[in-house]
């Protein structure tokens, strides 16, 4: 099994991250400035990253990697095994993705203005989140889930978008610092991402 990866990309961050968590040995390679080599492109027409290859299977997309990953590997589980739970873990999923996820385009604008609207945006949305952060060990959930390995690249990433959480959101810092010491998220860093908060 085979990752191709770029070693600043959020959407790479959570496909490694699942595989640490799960402890899946694979190779992760990051192509040359962050393009797919050629003979790639039949499986991934997009040239994106990530893109995984295991054995004649090409996936991109980190939530399609994520869940084959989860069904392949299923210890330890990233979704519920029940339909109902599984279907409310996807729900809120699309809503990280739709809520938050969908603000990096603006975070990463070099217009200055587009990056603080987003940037506080996505703190006001998160700071009114807290009670959620802080209703149960993992988010939404008593167990880690995909949810958590969705939001702990995002978070990880806040002081590169200039985001300090205000006073009011201790749980979402609390719920960080608890994901952030986790060895699977820990072994999912690349070197550039530990720079992110060691600068």
């Amino acid at each position: 099994m085979a990752l191709y990866s770029h070693a600043d990309c959020i959407h790479c961050h959570r496909v490694r991250l699942v595989l640490a968590e799960k402890d899946i040995n694979a190779e992760i390679i990051e192509p040359a400035g962050g393009v797919l080599p050629e003979e790639l492109m039949v499986v991934n027409p997009t040239a994106s990253l990530p893109t995984l290859i295991d054995r004649d299977l090409g996936l991109y997309d980190a939530k399609v990697i994520n869940e084959y990953l989860d069904e392949r590997y299923p210890h330890p589980p990233l979704l519920p095994v029940d339909p109902v739970s599984r279907a409310r873990t996807r729900l809120a999923l699309h809503r990280i993705e739709a809520d938050w996820y969908a603000l990096l385009p603006a975070l990463a604008s070099s217009d200055t203005s587009t990056q603080s609207k987003a940037a506080a945006q996505l703190t006001d949305s998160l700071n009114a989140s807290s009670s959620v952060f802080a209703a149960m060990p993992f988010f939404l959930s008593e167990e880690y889930s995909i949810l958590d390995a969705t939001l702990a690249p995002l978070l990880w990433r806040l002081p590169q978008y200039g985001i300090v959480l205000p006073g009011g959101a201790e749980a979402v810092s609390a719920y960080a610092n608890r994901i952030f010491s986790r060895d699977g998220f820990q072994n999912s860093l690349s070197v550039a991402e530990k720079a992110l908060r060691n600068a």
